[in-house]
């Protein structure tokens, strides 16, 4: 099928009922649980998932969690306040900096800059960046460390491979932490928890494994972050929502996903990806997604390379042999 910038959209009223026809089924049948548990970002995906839950089972049954902690952007605090208001649903905030730091997860995570760059202090800002132009060239991709003293200037220093797993590992307890709260309301509630992950997301695998990867539904991994900002407008969620770029907020200062993981903006890597998964040519996706054939191979290559490097995070635990549930839940 040719590749048009129509080509990802949807009926948004059909995918609403969709979906939330199959969350109803999901929580009553299969999950057997009241309601829906929701970590609540600010950004465009927790917010339509929040949205679909309400349509699908009440706002009474659906509860919104707030999980700052004291590096997290306020913006995203209050644009999670903002459409929970107007969805109507009870919410909690729990700040998780007092977790983190009984964890050591900003101490871990600082210890590791400084064997880069000696000098960084607590109350400096950092994140990671990729380069801007990977689709460029076929050389290696490198991460690289951004720090900022207050009111300094930002410094970029290329990070060996040990300090990027120290600096990677201790951010993900950020994650981890939020996903302990979720499942800890669910239990008490005897709630589902509902996971966010749009198909960008879920198959490039911009997720951690037992943090914001962990869930009991995942309403929209089918979706496109195109076809996600499309049931946004049908939902009818705030302009606020629908016009902030996506972002990690994982760090301390400002990060897009671009920067961080995706190697081009999020509605062009839509269409790249849907013409792989159509089995489109490079060079016949390369007219319509405004790369150049050379660029849609490097593109398609990492596309192959992170779903090749990531597939571990979509497996459960793998076993010796089969275990039949129904005996063991038997004898349980």
């Amino acid at each position: 099928m040719p590749l048009t910038q129509n080509s990802l959209e949807i009926d948004a009223a059909a995918e609403t009922s969709r979906i939330t026809e199959a969350l109803r089924q999901q929580l009553g049948s299969v999950l057997r649980r009241r309601g829906f548990i929701i970590g609540m970002s600010g950004g465009v995906d927790s917010s339509v998932c929040a949205a679909l839950a309400v349509r699908a089972i009440g706002a009474k049954h659906v509860l919104g969690l707030f999980l700052p902690e004291r590096e997290s952007d306020p913006d995203s605090l209050s644009l999670a306040k903002l459409v929970a208001g107007q969805l109507g649903i009870d919410c909690i905030t729990e700040d998780i900096a007092p977790v983190l730091d009984g964890a050591g997860c900003y101490r871990r995570r600082n210890e590791a800059i400084r064997k880069v760059v000696p000098e960084f202090r607590d109350d400096w800002g950092c994140k990671l960046v990729l380069p801007p132009d990977r689709l460029d060239s076929d050389r290696i991709n490198v991460t690289y460390l951004v720090v900022q003293p207050p009111g300094g200037e930002m410094r970029k220093v290329r990070l060996p491979a040990a300090e990027y797993r120290a600096i990677v590992a201790a951010s993900n307890f950020k994650q981890r932490v939020r996903a302990m709260l979720e499942y800890y309301h669910a239990n008490r509630l005897y709630y589902a928890v509902l996971g966010t992950p749009n198909r960008l997301e879920y198959d490039q695998g911009f997720f951690v494994k037992g943090g914001d990867g962990l869930a009991d539904v995942k309403p929209i991994a089918h979706l496109y972050k195109t076809q996600v900002y499309q049931l946004a407008e049908y939902l009818g969620l705030p302009p606020e929502i629908t016009s902030r770029p996506p972002t990690t907020d994982t760090f301390s200062l400002p990060q897009s996903q671009e920067e961080f993981y995706y190697n081009m903006p999020t509605q062009i890597l839509d269409l790249v990806l849907h013409a792989k998964n159509e089995g489109l040519s490079p060079e016949a996706a390369s007219e319509e997604v405004g790369l150049s054939v050379e660029q849609v191979k490097r593109a398609y290559c990492d596309i192959d390379q992170k779903r090749a490097t990531t597939r571990y995070l979509h497996l459960g635990p793998q076993l010796v042999e089969p275990v039949d549930i129904t005996v063991n839940r038997d004898l349980a």
